[in-house]
């Protein structure tokens, strides 16, 4: 069975904001990883050489095939700000109606900027998505 590529390891997460190279985006990346970090309480951490995440929650398929991965994170794409909301978004339909302007993915949301959306707003989203997964977590 083949492993994920994207795997939690030891890179530096100040390292990696401090290197993106839009101002705007990496003060965005500053401001989520306060957010993240005080709604899971638990400090970030890189996965793959990309995506900030926090927490972990274990998931397991159908046919047995399971893993860790990360309870929420982010990447500073080159074209938007991408948002790792883990369940799906399905369920926070509510709670993005109120967002303002994004598009989604499974469990992607992606934000041109973080200051075009309402800071209470985002939090929501993102306490909504780490809690479906409380009972999972590890």
């Amino acid at each position: 069975m083949a492993e994920l590529k994207t795997q939690k390891n030891e890179g530096d997460v100040l390292d990696f904001i401090n290197s993106v190279e839009d101002p705007v985006r990496r003060a965005d990346c500053l401001a989520l990883v306060e957010l993240m970090q005080s709604i899971v309480q638990e400090p970030p951490a890189m996965w793959g050489s990309s995506i900030v995440g926090f927490g972990s929650y274990r998931y397991q398929y159908a046919s047995g095939r399971g893993g860790d991965w990360f309870l929420v994170g982010f990447s500073p794409r080159k074209r938007a700000l991408t948002l790792y909301l883990m369940g799906g978004l399905a369920e926070l339909q509510p709670i993005l109606k109120r967002l303002g302007r994004h598009s989604c993915g499974k469990g992607c949301l992606y934000l041109k900027r973080l200051s075009d959306h309402d800071p209470a707003v985002v939090r929501r989203l993102i306490e909504a998505s780490v809690a479906r997964l409380a009972p999972q977590r590890s």
